[in-house]
């Protein structure tokens, strides 16, 4: 068509579809509600009641029991995220005497000093606090600087319930209390807002809030959401599915003992002769029942058998099927959650324990970064002050340099494992340090420990000769008694 003697072409357009599926409203998705929330007004309405459930599953759920402690052992394990001082001199040479002393000193303060009811040690501080993360979502723990002990500084672990999710409002500063943290208007923690008394107390009366500076505080909590204020129970995407296998797993065990205890009924004719047996105070019927014993009924009375098939023949599929979904929203294998290895096999378990230990050393990584090296500049700064590191406080920055070897674990083929190692140390891909510390293990230490057996074989007049000669005895004694002797001639 022409418009003020232009030549005009009209297309016709089709009416636009939304580019994600995802995004489709129809009958699918008319019950899938995604307000558009910041993460702490979702949370300022939901964590106390995700709190409070997860805290139950604690106590009564085996799943979520076994959980923790996996997590604790894998993370925090028996000897705890080992500290190794790494001060240097000025030409750069590591300071072995001051690392020493350093050490020794941290080792002593976590034994009996590191909390303030002296009932913890630093390692079990540690599990404690990681456990009530993964739990309650989140725990604080105040440094208290100047404590009372030879070291000047102690630890007390705070649940965050001390924490109000009600209080929320803005300051004449132009600070905000978000969920009782203040925060500035970078959304720096600058202060937290605590209940006087833990508000779940019930001898608690008349609770109010104490202001304390961020600076006292180390919030420990796994941020999901940039702007996050307050940390999540991490059993949250599995909580509901958890709570229906426990009531399911209830009802099967209820329903097998209850047929295996009532075995059926006994069915009257009307036509028939009265019974005149032995009956209960209810009117029914009484029989023994012995292994091999055929009783006779009445006339008249017929027995139905009772058997309502429980459990189910699908309850173990079914019941592994979930503990799968489960397994991977606390992010665990199913293996090691329910501690079933009845279906795996050599290369399954090795790939899925490699895979797994991933998850634990970037947890592991993680709880250092937050805790461990916010707290060591603090606590060597205090053991200074209190003269129990005798270093000059001046130079302080030049000792802050540790470095923490977490738990690790043994090889899953030791053999191979140790065989290729050494390939990578030969070629030069690799060295001692770094395999040591892959197994948890300060290669320095090994060093001294080398060095004082040699010294002690040298006081008692022995050499590696020696040992190395009645080693192979000893295999060669071992090999003639599993070969029966006679140059390995079994059964001669």
């Amino acid at each position: 068509m022409k418009i003020f003697g232009y030549e005009i072409s009209i297309r016709k357009t089709k009416p636009t579809k939304r580019q994600y599926q995802g995004a489709k409203i129809n009958r699918f998705t008319a019950d899938w509600l995604t307000p558009n929330l910041t993460a702490d007004e979702i949370l300022r309405w939901s964590l106390p009641m995700l709190r409070e459930r997860s805290r139950d599953f604690e106590r009564n759920n085996d799943y979520m029991k076994n959980f923790l402690r996996k997590l604790e052992a894998n993370v925090i394990g028996a000897k705890g995220i080992v500290l190794q001082s790494k001060a240097k001199f000025k030409n750069g040479e590591l300071d072995i005497k001051t690392n020493s002393m350093i050490e020794a000193e941290w080792r002593k303060w976590g034994k009996r000093y590191a909390s303030v009811c002296e009932t913890l040690s630093f390692r079990d501080i540690c599990k404690l606090a990681l456990r009530t993360v993964a739990r309650d979502g989140e725990v604080l723990v105040r440094v208290l600087r100047g404590f009372d002990n030879p070291y000047a500084i102690s630890l007390q672990l705070l649940e965050p319930d001390y924490l109000d999710e009600k209080l929320n409002q803005e300051l004449s500063n132009g600070n905000k209390i978000i969920m009782g943290v203040e925060k500035n208007k970078w959304g720096k923690p600058v202060a937290y807002w605590l209940f006087e008394k833990h508000p779940g107390d019930r001898q608690n009366f008349g609770n109010r809030y104490i202001r304390v500076p961020a600076e006292e505080i180390i919030h420990l909590f796994v941020k999901e959401r940039p702007t996050q204020t307050r940390g999540i129970p991490w059993v949250a995407t599995a909580i509901l599915k958890l709570r229906m296998l426990g009531a399911y797993e209830e009802a099967e065990v209820i329903a097998a003992r209850v047929a295996s205890a009532k075995m059926g009924f006994f069915i009257e004719n009307l036509e028939g002769v009265e019974y005149t047996g032995a009956v209960d105070e209810s009117g029914n019927i009484i029989s023994e029942v012995e292994p091999g014993i055929l009783e006779k009924l009445p006339p008249g009375v017929d027995f139905k058998p009772f058997d309502p098939g429980n459990p189910s023949a699908e309850f173990g599929d079914f019941v592994k099927a979930m503990l799968r979904g489960i397994s991977a929203g606390l992010g665990c294998n199913y293996n090691t959650l329910c501690n079933d290895l009845e279906s795996v096999n050599y290369s399954s378990i090795r790939a899925g324990a490699l895979e797994e230990r991933e998850y634990w050393m970037d947890i592991q990584s993680w709880f250092i970064d937050a805790f461990l090296e916010k707290l060591y500049p603090v606590w060597l700064q205090m053991a200074v002050l209190a003269g129990k590191i005798k270093v000059p406080y001046e130079e302080i920055d030049r000792y802050i340099a540790p470095e923490w070897q977490p738990r690790r674990w043994d090889w899953v083929d030791p053999l191979k494992d140790v065989q290729a190692k050494i390939m990578e140390l030969k070629n030069g891909l690799t060295t001692r340090t770094r395999i040591c510390a892959e197994q948890g293990i300060d290669f320095e230490d090994i060093l001294e420990e080398i060095k004082r057996e040699r010294q002690l074989m040298d006081k008692y007049g022995i050499t590696i000769q020696d040992i190395d000669k009645n080693t192979a005895l000893i295999i060669e004694e071992n090999e003639e008694v599993l070969t029966g002797g006679n140059n390995g001639n079994q059964g001669k």
